[in-house]
């Protein structure tokens, strides 16, 4: 088995018995592999030994990627999962099947007036600002702004709102990074309440997963455990 292969079967593993040990089925969590900075053969050799999401932080890098790797593997399903600005929504809109991180309504109302009409819906989250964010900090949607912008992304056409998003702050204990987590599914819960028909809770890392699964994530973003060091990487 190659490196990646043998990563990917471990990691499976332990999200199945998170997802068990929480009383959930695993297949009710998707695994997604963070692939910046991974080459097109990595992520390639990662769709061969089976995964089907991937996730990139920068828009010119992940639409390269998925440009080159669309003709031989047209079942990925591509995630922006990086910080997105308004000069790059265009790009953004075109290139990508999911969009993670949108914060705002301008950036919202941006990515559906630039979704190609023949194509379908941009499945978008609400990137939701961790507990902690220093004031000003552009890391989120603050929590109390979440339902009304899940609203307004609701009313646009050529998006289709699925759930939120978390990048917590560094640092966190395990409870600390379990109020988070648990934060988050009550939100979504809320968002189910109001009539919003979501399903994504997207929380979890290579370093605090199980954890994740514990709460309620419904798919994590793994790139170290799954790839190893990132290229370049000290």
């Amino acid at each position: 088995m190659t490196g990646i292969t043998e990563h990917l079967a471990l990691l499976q593993a332990r999200i199945a018995t998170a997802a068990r040990s929480a009383g959930r089925d695993p297949g009710s969590v998707t695994l997604l592999a963070a692939s910046k900075a991974q080459p097109p053969e990595a992520i390639a050799a990662a769709a061969a030994a089976g995964l089907r999401h991937f996730g990139e932080n920068y828009a010119q890098e992940g639409a390269t990627k998925a440009a080159a790797l669309r003709a031989t593997h047209p079942e990925l399903t591509w995630h922006f999962i990086g910080r997105l600005q308004s000069n790059k929504t265009a790009l953004v809109a075109d290139a990508f099947d999911w969009v993670q991180t949108v914060t705002e309504a301008r950036l919202a109302d941006r990515l559906s007036a630039q979704r190609r009409f023949h194509g379908p819906a941009l499945q978008v989250c609400i990137q939701v600002a961790p507990a902690g964010a220093a004031p000003g900090a552009r890391a989120g949607c603050p929590e109390e702004d979440a339902p009304a912008l899940a609203a307004h992304i609701a009313g646009l056409p050529r998006l289709r709102l699925r759930g939120l998003m978390l990048l917590p702050v560094a640092g966190l204990d395990e409870a600390g990074l379990r109020a988070e987590f648990r934060r988050m599914a009550g939100l979504l819960a809320a968002l189910r309440t109001a009539g919003h028909d979501v399903d994504t809770l997207s929380c979890g890392m290579s370093d605090d997963f199980e954890l994740a699964i514990a709460e309620g994530s419904t798919l994590v973003r793994i790139g170290t455990a799954l790839f190893g060091p990132r290229p370049g990487a000290a």
